[in-house]
C-alpha cells in the first residue's frame, strides 16, 4: 500500500516538474518558417481568429511589431511562439532610463509570460540606415536596458533580445562575398554586434528579393528572384553559385558580418515577401508572382538547408505578412503583402486554408479546448489518475 502511494507521489512530482520545464524551455525560432502579424488595418480579423488561422496553417513562429495586450492575451496557452516588439518611437525613453525598460518588461512580458510563449523582444525595426539618425545613437542603449530588465527577472535564457536591419545598412552587396556594412552605420553597428555576440543573439535581416528586382528589373532575372529555374549567378571571389536571390542576400549579410569580425553569428530573415498588387510602376507586384515566390519560399525552407556560404546554418525566415494592411502608407504594394485578405480568406493558394464563416465557431471552440498548455493537460490527466488510484487504495 505504501509503495503504491509513494509511486503515485513520485509520478505526480515528476510529471508536474517535467511539464513546467517544457513550458519554460525557450527556442527563439522553432523549425524554419514563421510569419509577421502586422495590424495596420481597420478591417482584419480579431486576434482570437488570427490564432485560429495560424494554428490551422500550422505556423508556430509569429512576430508582432509592438506588445499589444489583446494579442498577448489571445496567444495565451496556444503553443504559438511570439516575438514582441519595442516600437521605434519608444527607443529614446528605453535608452534614457533603465527604470522605463524595467516597467515595460513588467507590463508587457511578466504580465503574460509563460502562458503566452514570448520567445523574443525585437528592439526597434530597421533603425540603422533609416531616416531618423538620432535613433541610431540610442538603439544600443535601448537594447542593453531591455536585456538588463530581462536579466533582473532571470529571463535572459528564455527570451532573446534582437533588432532587425534592412539592406540599407550594406554596401557592395553584389556579388554577395563583397558585401560590407555602409561606412555611415559602422560606428553604431560594430558595438551592437559585439553586444549581440556576447548574449548569443542572431543578426536579424529584412530581405526582399521583390524590392531588389523592382529596383533593377533590366539586369535581374525575375526567375532568380522567384526561386524559379534560372542560370543564377556565380560569385567569382567566393567560387560559389547562387540559384536564387534570397540565398544571395543572406550570404551578403554573412559576408558583411565576417568582414566585421563576427563570422560565427547566425543570420535569421525576419521579413521577406512579395506584393500581390501594386501601382502602375510596380509591374512585378502580381498575384501570380506573389504566389510563386511564397510557394517556393515554403519549399525552400522545408528543405532545412543552409546557403552556399553557410551550408550548415539552416535558413530560417518570417514571411511578411499575415494580412493585407489597408492603413499602411506608401505605394499600393505596401498594402498587399498578405497571405490572407482582410476577411481571413486566402490571397492565393500556397497550401493554407483561410477562415470559413460556417466553421469559425466550431474551430474557435476546438482552439479553446486544444489550445490548453501542455502542463494544463497533464493536470487533468494527473487529477484523473489520482481519482482512480484513491478509489483503488480504498478497496
Amino acid at each position: 500500500m505504501k509503495s503504491l502511494r509513494f509511486f503515485y507521489l513520485f509520478l505526480r512530482v515528476f510529471f508536474i516538474v517535467y511539464a513546467m520545464n517544457e513550458s519554460l524551455t525557450v527556442q527563439a525560432f522553432t523549425g524554419t518558417y514563421g510569419i509577421n502579424y502586422g495590424r495596420l488595418a481597420d478591417n482584419i480579423p480579431s486576434p482570437d481568429e488570427v490564432v485560429t488561422l495560424l494554428r490551422a496553417a500550422k505556423i508556430k513562429n509569429v512576430r508582432i511589431y509592438d506588445a499589444d495586450h489583446s494579442v498577448l492575451k489571445a496567444f495565451r496557452n496556444t503553443g504559438l511562439e511570439l516575438v514582441i516588439g519595442v516600437p521605434n518611437g519608444n527607443l529614446r525613453d528605453m535608452n534614457a532610463s533603465e527604470d522605463h525598460a524595467l516597467s515595460w518588461v513588467k507590463e508587457n512580458v511578466l504580465s503574460f509570460f509563460p502562458d503566452t510563449h514570448i520567445r523574443g523582444i525585437a528592439v526597434g525595426n530597421e533603425v540603422l540606415g533609416g531616416g531618423d539618425q538620432e535613433l541610431w545613437g540610442v538603439l544600443l542603449g535601448a537594447v542593453k536596458n531591455v536585456y538588463k530588465a530581462l536579466d533582473k527577472f532571470h529571463l535572459t535564457d528564455l527570451i532573446q533580445v534582437s533588432t532587425a536591419h534592412s539592406q540599407a545598412v550594406f554596401a557592395n552587396s553584389y556579388p554577395p562575398s563583397s558585401c560590407i556594412f555602409n561606412q555611415n552605420v559602422v560606428q553604431y553597428m560594430k558595438p551592437l554586434l559585439e553586444f549581440f555576440s556576447q548574449i548569443h543573439s542572431p543578426y536579424c535581416l529584412n530581405a526582399y528579393p521583390f524590392l531588389d528586382y523592382m529596383g533593377n528589373p533590366e539586369n535581374i532575372d525575375i526567375n532568380y528572384a522567384l526561386f524559379q529555374k534560372t542560370p543564377g549567378i556565380y560569385d567569382e571571389q567566393a567560387k560559389l553559385h547562387y540559384d536564387n536571390m534570397l540565398d544571395a542576400q543572406i550570404d551578403a549579410a554573412y559576408a558583411a558580418l565576417e568582414n566585421s569580425g563576427f563570422k560565427k553569428m547566425e543570420v535569421i530573415v525576419t521579413e521577406t515577401g512579395w506584393a500581390s498588387r501594386g501601382d502602375e510602376n510596380e509591374a512585378a507586384a502580381t498575384t501570380a508572382n506573389a504566389r510563386t515566390f511564397n510557394y517556393n519560399l515554403r519549399k525552400r525552407l522545408a528543405k532545412k538547408k543552409g546557403t552556399p556560404l553557410r551550408p550548415k546554418n539552416v535558413v530560417k525566415a518570417y514571411v511578411f505578412a499575415v494580412f493585407n494592411e489597408n492603413q499602411k502608407p506608401g505605394a499600393t504594394s505596401e498594402r498587399n503583402f498578405g497571405l490572407f485578405k482582410a476577411d481571413g480568406s486566402i490571397s492565393y493558394d500556397i497550401g493554407f486554408k483561410g477562415l470559413k464563416s460556417s466553421a469559425t465557431s466550431s474551430i474557435l471552440s476546438w482552439k479553446k479546448i486544444q489550445g490548453q498548455d501542455w502542463s494544463a493537460s497533464y493536470s487533468l490527466v494527473l487529477t484523473a489518475c489520482a481519482t482512480v488510484l484513491l478509489l483503488f487504495l480504498r478497496t
